[in-house]
């Protein structure tokens, strides 16, 4: 495999399983020092030494993106331990219950609300901070197919999706011409453990029914499509939300 990421340092948020372990897997594959951070300690600790025992350089750290402080520590730890910051991916994220806009507590609401969106700004500001003092960087934040288009039902969801997207193309432009690009991605019905949590849209007969492809992606087609925005071959891609979703947008 190409060394695309030989001598990098990359933050994956969200690592402990599905689309941030397999991002993980091949930003390491490829060269990179991978720094698994998730909520969940043990999950980052297990994807951190599949690596290790496939001969990539990981290091894993618990973190809950909600947490300001407990973020700019993550980003101090790359920077100090591991020499500086070069690539992030910022993909925590949480789904909700589904009900109606006016049915959600405002707990609910906010709590979708400080993951996926606050996080992700709060991911953004000390990374871009660290990458400015290491001469730039690149940046790719996951939305969701629901950074565009609606699901009834999920409104939270929807609105931090769509709120990611636009914190992108703002920051993107802000930092174009001080050596940082900033993406997103927005992957469709994926094969996660997030997925696997919608009760209505498990079944799988039912879900692939919706797609033109006739089945769901994979965490390896999101984390290839990451990595490309990732690289220096999309060194003139900045500022863009790029769908990986099997046709499903396009109905």
């Amino acid at each position: 495999m190409k060394l695309r990421f030989a001598g990098k340092v990359a933050i994956v948020t969200g690592a402990g399983s599905g689309i941030g372990a397999a991002i993980s897997r091949q930003l390491a594959g490829e060269g990179a020092e991978v720094l698994v951070s998730d909520i969940n300690a043990d999950s980052a600790r297990n994807v951190a030494a599949e690596i290790r025992s496939a001969g990539g350089k990981a290091r894993d750290f618990a973190v809950d993106v909600t947490d300001a402080h407990a973020v700019e520590t993550l980003v101090n730890f790359a920077t100090r331990e591991l020499g500086g910051l070069d690539l992030a991916v910022n993909n925590a994220g949480i789904e909700a219950a589904r009900k109606a806009t006016a049915n959600y507590s405002l707990e609910e609401w906010h709590r979708v609300m400080d993951v996926n969106l606050h996080g992700t700004f709060y991911c953004m500001k000390h990374e871009i901070a660290a990458m400015l003092a290491c001469g730039g960087g690149a940046i790719v934040n996951v939305s969701s197919i629901l950074g565009s288009v609606a699901l009834p039902t999920a409104s939270a969801y929807t609105a931090a999706k769509h709120g990611v997207v636009g914190l992108t193309k703002a920051a993107a432009i802000e930092y174009a011409r001080m050596g940082i690009r900033i993406n997103a991605v927005g992957p469709g019905w994926i094969e996660t453990p997030l997925l696997s949590g919608h009760q209505e849209l498990a079944n799988t007969r039912r879900l692939e029914a919706l797609q033109p492809m006739g089945r769901r992606g994979t965490p390896k087609e999101v984390a290839a499509l990451v990595c490309f925005l990732l690289s220096d071959e999309a060194s003139f891609i900045a500022g863009s939300y790029h769908l990986v979703d099997g046709a499903y947008t396009a109905h």
